[in-house]
């Protein structure tokens, strides 16, 4: 060995700067416990047409950062906007906190609750312990946001003991979040503060109130509605539009929660320790059998003074659409209807004939990967009485071929399942007094506490990682990056036509995050660290700490009809096909 062998090796101080690269090959140097917010700001100067909305976080050699977070060794950054999904969610969640520190300023000791999201962007939000804000109230309340914001408060975290925690929350006669932390296995929490009041949050917040800029504050019937940007249009409030079949199963839900006593994770996770759950189970079960039959009611009703005779059920990914049409069938039977499944895969065009989507890609979502005039026109046969030969797609080849005949007696009702059924221009040719449309999503009511929300869409996606992974062979990984393009598609297709529907079935169950922890969290674990789907399975494990999981025995009480089997398995109905002999 020489002496110059390793003459590239030198004894040097300890370095006391960091190198931050961007995805564009920008590199920056700061001083060790530079902020990514400092980073970010600096980029943003040499570059100010880089983003298309505000920033609001950062993502540190692959791991979701706060702004405030200091950096510490070279890495890799890229930032987290108000357009994306983490961005959007960050942004809300630091709204929220802005919200109920107002309240707290003007009505001390007055409690807010935010119930749930309005599909145009918003939380519905109410006040526990009084009447709600009038007019006068409101403004009042939103010019002392706007006062808080144009302050620039800080927002800051800390690190308390489990006991003053607790002691706090009890001190504000914050039951839910006192229940909240009897799930907590660590011994201490953190938690955000501005203008010294604390609070808890699962999950990041912006650094001060400066970033808060966008929101308004609308008035509803019951309470009022918290309005922030959506991702798509994160520079603007758009029009809060009226939802009021939607805002009815909300309504209902709510009724349903206080019906059962169970109105937050806590109470949930206390039903689960104390061995309460086979009552919880039965009467959710109970109420969902109770509303299906109501639908089933509603489609007899409509069936001999209108002759309804098709039945068209939509709704998002994992919503239990299969399940809620095998279960509304059977009821229908019951009231001396026999229904007759037609499915609306079998009507796709021939695969060259397919629309493409922006990245030319074959999009078989679109209405227009339906054969329409085949499918109208055979729905027109069927509700005649005429002799049909159904089409059967073969998936293998991508071409259409000839199926089997049908043949509709009087007493038949066709039931289709699809994500276009709300859509008009599905069914053009068809008169509207013949069909019934039903919408079917998990609209989830049970929050974390009365600051803490669980998302719709969160629970959907439990569901379809744990369905996924038992009939379909994806591991969770796979199914976290398809989401996102399942949820454009959905926001597409579905969703502006909810309203449309006749009937709307809550498809949630209150007990049902209990049920898919255990399921759900060995298979989040295996996603790889510090990948772009890790970020997502880290955020859904953080919530699912906070769930008491069921146990194998609390599991077997769960009906083999229940929707929840179509995801965990073990479901009498997924190999029932009515009206099929």
């Amino acid at each position: 060995m020489t002496e110059t062998q390793f003459d590239p090796i030198r004894i040097v101080e300890p370095r006391e700067n960091v190198h931050v690269t961007f995805p564009d090959g920008l590199v920056l140097e700061g001083p060790v416990g530079t902020t990514i917010e400092q980073f970010l700001k600096t980029a943003e100067c040499i570059n100010p047409s880089r983003h298309d909305s505000a920033i609001m976080g950062g993502i540190l050699d692959g791991k979701l950062r706060e702004l405030s977070y200091p950096v510490k060794r070279d890495a890799d950054l890229q930032p987290v906007l108000l357009s994306s999904s983490d961005g959007g969610r960050i942004y809300r969640r630091s709204l929220v906190m802005l919200l109920t520190t107002a309240v707290e300023e003007l009505w001390p000791g007055l409690q807010v609750s935010v119930r749930y999201a309005v599909p145009d962007g918003g939380f519905y939000c109410t006040v526990l312990n009084r009447h709600p804000l009038n007019d006068e109230e409101l403004q009042q309340l939103e010019d002392h946001i706007r006062k808080i914001v144009e302050a620039d408060d800080k927002i800051t975290k800390r690190i308390v003991t489990l006991d003053e925690a607790k002691a706090l929350f009890a001190s504000r006669n914050e039951d839910d979040k006192v229940r909240l932390l009897e799930q907590r296995t660590r011994n201490d929490l953190t938690l955000y503060r501005l203008r010294n009041r604390d609070d808890y949050y699962y999950g990041y917040m912006v650094p001060s109130t400066g970033y808060l800029q966008i929101f308004r504050l609308i008035k509803v019937s019951g309470g009022f509605i918290l309005q922030y940007p959506r991702k798509e249009h994160p520079t603007e409030l758009r029009e809060i539009k009226a939802y009021s079949k939607l805002g009815a199963v909300f309504q209902q839900t709510d009724d349903w929660l206080d019906k059962m006593e169970v109105e937050d994770i806590g109470r949930l996770n206390r039903a689960v320790r104390e061995d309460k759950i086979h009552e919880l189970i039965l009467i959710a079960e109970a109420l969902h059998e109770q509303n299906i039959a109501q639908i089933a009611g509603d489609i007899c009703a409509n069936h001999e003074t209108h002759g309804t005779r098709i039945v068209l059920i939509a709704g998002p990914s994992s919503s239990g659409k299969t399940t809620f049409s095998k279960r509304l069938a059977i009821q229908l039977m019951a009231n001396g209807l026999r229904p007759f499944t037609l499915e609306l895969d079998n009507y796709f065009v021939d695969r060259e004939l397919t629309p493409r989507d922006e990245k030319g890609d074959y999009d078989f979502e679109a209405l227009g990967a339906i054969n329409l005039a085949l499918f109208n026109q055979q729905l027109l046969s069927l509700v005649r009485g005429e002799q049909v030969r159904l089409p059967k797609f073969n998936f293998l080849i991508g071409k259409s071929e000839e199926g089997a005949t049908a043949q509709l007696s009087e007493n038949q009702i066709i039931i289709v399942e699809g994500i276009h059924g709300l859509n008009p221009a599905l069914v053009p040719d068809v008169p509207d007094e013949a069909i019934f449309r039903v919408y079917v999503s998990a609209l989830t009511q049970l929050n974390v506490d009365a600051h803490n929300r669980i998302p719709t869409t969160d629970v959907r996606l439990l569901r379809r990682i744990a369905r996924d992974a038992r009939y379909r062979g994806y591991n969770a990984t796979d199914t976290l990056q398809r989401w996102q393009s399942v949820r454009r598609g959905e926001k597409r297709n579905i969703f502006p036509y909810q309203e449309n529907a006749d009937a709307m079935f809550n498809s949630a169950l209150v007990y049902e995050v209990a049920a898919l922890r255990p399921v759900v969290e060995s298979l989040l674990l295996q996603v790889e660290v510090a990948t772009p789907p890790h970020i997502e399975a880290n955020r859904l494990l953080s919530f699912l700490r906070w769930v008491h999981p069921l146990s194998e025995e609390q599991r077997e009480m769960i009906p083999d009809t229940s929707l929840l089997r179509e995801f965990i398995g073990g479901s009498t109905l997924r190999d029932y096909h009515p009206g099929r002999h």
